[in-house]
């Protein structure tokens, strides 16, 4: 069985083998054991800290096979972009160029910097097993995080928002990277998403240009990826847009990717979910995701189980491995 549940410090062998394994773009799993280590000490103050209000608490997971005790995924959740520092983006914007002497109106496709997304919970750092793609697991890995905000509220914004990666080339290169960044950074894609994952975003404010890039002026390959997702982003994309997300207008700076945003109340596994007694039997047949109401010891876990009466009943060994017992309370939402 798999359970996703905080990460420790003992798991960091385990998710640097995972982030060998991820792309470029996932900034939040760079291919660094300092800047790993980092992300998990920080996610345990953040399980530690008291916390009535979204700040810059950071909560990094790992779905864990409890039959091996390997690390089968990770994902994480920022409770406010850009806390630290700015969360950019590039904005989608119309501008329009007209002479009435000349008798010209054109509406321009332009993108503009911009930090408009600051202070959103990110879902980021999604990564797992290629084998887990597009099954109930790469569902658990992705929305226990959101049972996880539907349980403390209180420690996330009003929205959420969770950036895609953008299309790359074989050899891992932009195509809008090289048209737009790579002109003033004068580094390759993979060299610019390693200095994010390492050393933060602020180098992007003293590098890249504040006026407005216009979109006409790029290369055709940089225009068509634009907004375009990457073969590695399509399960949390598939998650997320069935979960009610939306591309909203704005892309991602590096590679172009589309940011996806939803109102935290109205995400689908949030508002279908609920709080519900357990009791041990034979199960069922209809698959729940089901999570424990303990922070320090938040664990999820996708089971079969029916409902009877106000009870969900569900098989010992799913207790078992959510160290629970007949009686104890979990939120549980349909899979």
């Amino acid at each position: 069985m798999l359970v996703l549940r905080p990460s420790r410090l003992s798991d960091l062998p385990g998710v640097e083998v995972l982030a060998t394994q991820s792309p470029a773009g996932v900034t939040s799993l760079p291919d660094n054991r300092e800047a790993l280590y980092k992300r998990i000490q920080a996610s345990l103050d953040s399980f530690a800290a008291d916390v009535s209000f979204h700040g810059e608490e950071r909560y990094f997971f790992v779905l864990e096979d409890t039959a091996t005790g390997e690390v089968a995924g990770v994902s994480g959740i920022v409770a406010s972009a850009g806390f630290n520092e700015p969360f950019y983006s590039y904005r989608n914007e119309t501008l329009i160029h007209a002479s009435p002497g000349l008798g010209i109106h054109n509406k321009v496709h332009a993108l503009s910097l911009c930090h408009d997304l600051t202070g959103n919970t990110l879902l980021n750092g999604f990564y797992c097993r290629d084998a887990l793609d597009f099954t109930p697991w790469s569902d658990l890995l992705s929305r226990a995080r959101l049972l996880f905000i539907a349980q403390w509220p209180e420690r996330f914004a009003q929205g959420v928002v969770s950036e895609m990666l953008g299309v790359n080339r074989a050899d891992g290169s932009s195509p809008f990277w090289d048209a737009v960044g790579r002109n003033f950074f004068g580094i390759d894609y993979q060299q610019a998403e390693f200095y994010c994952g390492v050393k933060g975003r602020k180098f992007i404010s003293e590098l890249m240009p504040q006026h407005p890039i216009y979109v006409p002026l790029l290369g055709d390959e940089a225009q068509e990826v634009m907004g375009q997702i990457n073969p590695a982003s399509a399960v949390p994309f598939d998650v997320l847009t069935r979960e009610g997300f939306e591309t909203e207008n704005y892309v991602d700076i590096f590679d172009g990717g589309p940011t996806l945003y939803a109102r935290t109340a109205a995400i689908r596994t949030i508002a279908q979910s609920r709080l519900i007694q357990l009791v041990a039997g034979d199960g069922g047949k209809t698959p729940y995701l089901l999570a424990t109401t303990s922070l320090a010891d938040y664990r999820c876990t996708v089971a079969d189980a029916q409902l009877v009466n106000d009870s969900l009943v569900v098989s010992q060994t799913v207790l078992t491995a959510l160290g629970l017992k007949t009686g104890d309370t979990v939120r549980i939402a349909p899979l």
